[in-house]
This record gives C-alpha cells, sequence and structure tokens, in this order.
C-alpha cells in the first residue's frame, strides 16, 4: 500500500477507536463510503466489546436494490443492520422538489436516526459524507451540522478516490459500486415528485445497467429523458440505441435523448450556488 493511503488509513481507525468507546449508530446505505466506516467501526468495536449499528433507510426516493445491497453488505462487515422506513414526501415542501430539498430531506432522516439511536442509548450518530462532498452542492449538509452529525470521513478530508482505495485494500464487496444518490436528483428543482415517475426512472436505469458498466444517470426534463454515462460507456450507448430507445419508449418515455458531456454528479445543480 502507498504511503500516504496507510497514513490515512491509520488515522481513520485511530480516530474510529475514540467512537468504539461507546455503542456507535452509523447511517448505512450499502454505498463504499459507510461501508467503508461500518469496516473499520465493526473491526474497532471488537476490541472494546461495544455494538455498532448499521440503520439503513428504506425509503421509495432511494432506488429498491439499494435495501437489499446494504442488508448484504452490512452481514458481510459486521454490526447489527436495522432498517428505518420514512416517507419524505409526507412533508408538503419536499414533494415540490425547491433548491434545498436536500436539507430538508437530511433534516427529516437524521432526526429519525437520532431518535433511534437515542432509543438504544446512543448520543452520537454517524453518516459517510466524504471531502469532496464538502465542495460541491450538497445542502444536506447544513442539516447534518445542525443536528450535529459525525461525519469522519470529511472531518479526516478522506476524499472519494481514497474511500474506494481503502475500501478495495479493506477488500470491501462495494469498493468499486458505482454511487447510487436519492432518485428526486433525476428531476429538476421546482418539478413535483411523483413516486410513479421516480419508480418509472429507477427501472429505466435499471434496464440501461444491463448493458452499460459504470455510473448510469437517466434524467427527465418534461418529455425528454436525458441519458448520462461514463464517457467510456458511450460507444456501448450508440451501439445498442435501436434497443435502448424502443425499450424505454414501451416504459413511457417520448424523447430519448444522449448527453455528450457524459455522467457527472449534480448536473442538476447548474447556476446554482454553492455556498452553504
Amino acid at each position: 500500500m502507498e504511503k500516504e493511503l496507510e497514513n490515512i488509513k491509520i488515522k481513520l481507525e485511530e480516530a474510529m477507536a475514540e467512537y468504539a468507546k461507546e455503542d456507535i449508530c452509523l447511517a448505512f446505505s450499502g454505498g463504499v463510503d459507510s461501508s467503508l466506516l461500518l469496516k473499520v467501526a465493526a473491526d474497532a468495536v471488537k476490541k472494546t466489546g461495544k455494538k455498532v449499528y448499521a440503520v439503513t433507510f428504506d425509503s421509495r426516493l432511494h432506488p429498491s436494490c439499494d435495501l437489499e445491497i446494504a442488508a448484504g453488505v452490512a452481514k458481510e462487515l459486521g454490526g447489527i443492520h436495522k432498517v428505518v422506513t420514512v416517507d419524505e414526501l409526507e412533508q408538503e415542501e419536499i414533494r415540490f422538489n425547491p433548491v434545498n430539498r436536500c436539507y430538508l430531506c437530511k433534516n427529516k432522516l437524521f432526526k429519525t436516526l437520532k431518535e433511534f439511536a437515542k432509543g438504544v442509548g446512543i448520543s452520537s450518530v454517524m453518516d459517510g459524507t466524504n471531502e469532496d462532498d464538502m465542495h460541491v452542492y450538497r445542502p444536506g449538509i447544513k442539516a447534518l451540522r445542525e443536528l450535529g452529525i459525525v461525519s469522519l470521513l470529511a472531518q479526516l478530508h478522506i476524499t472519494k478516490a481514497q474511500v474506494k482505495k481503502l475500501a478495495a485494500e479493506y477488500g470491501i464487496s462495494v469498493a468499486s459500486r458505482p454511487s447510487a444518490p436519492c432518485m428526486a436528483t433525476r428531476l429538476p428543482y421546482n418539478t413535483e415528485i411523483n413516486y410513479d415517475i421516480l419508480e418509472r426512472i429507477g427501472q429505466g436505469e435499471e434496464f440501461l445497467r444491463t448493458m452499460i458498466n459504470g455510473n448510469v444517470r437517466l434524467r427527465l426534463h418534461n418529455d425528454i429523458a436525458r441519458i448520462e454515462v461514463d464517457s467510456e460507456a458511450m460507444e456501448g450507448l450508440i451501439n445498442n440505441r435501436e434497443r435502448i430507445v424502443s425499450d424505454l419508449k414501451e416504459m413511457g418515455f417520448s424523447y430519448i435523448t444522449v448527453d455528450l458531456e457524459g455522467f457527472r454528479s449534480g448536473s442538476m445543480d447548474i447556476g446554482i450556488d454553492p455556498v452553504l
């Protein structure tokens, strides 16, 4: 292992060891960030005799496969896996996808998680925000700060690339898993969020992943479905365009387009001030 990564690993394990003096509650999606934290936390509590709770939100604003993946990864890494069901659209403000939707959602989710943690006697709650998240539009970070959530990766300035390298070093199965953010990111801001539409978008992305590796996003702008994939996947997308167009139209999408910029996180955030 390269020296820099070894130093980061040591810092992360040392920091987690301090938290492992008490029980730990971790917001756990089954993605690479929270999986890395769960691995390090599970190893740490073995030495202290404490518990680590890996809590996954059962939310219709996230791909349905997330829950299954999270359960499998939690079983692989250790810890006590719990599922908390939430419905963000019960909150009227969230339904119309305002530019601060992520703040409203995180506020609701992590208040719920803090209540769970309090119920099992835990005062500190941890999440997988990393250093890269601090430099893009992430209004949800404000909610995390207000609620006193511990973002250990960000506190240690560990980037996404470093997270993936560390996860691979630990042998975590989802080390190379593409990120799977909230499905509301597939719709423009100030557009009403409809679960039926999100389910259709989810089905479309799942279909695209049967042919395309890496990151896949299907963004919906009224009648236009805009496909984002990694640059190296563009050729495969074009080669399969007839089947892709046919199947997506059968799902109810009227116009199918390919974004020539390719996949990039936060493509719906253009023109928004990233300052939190």
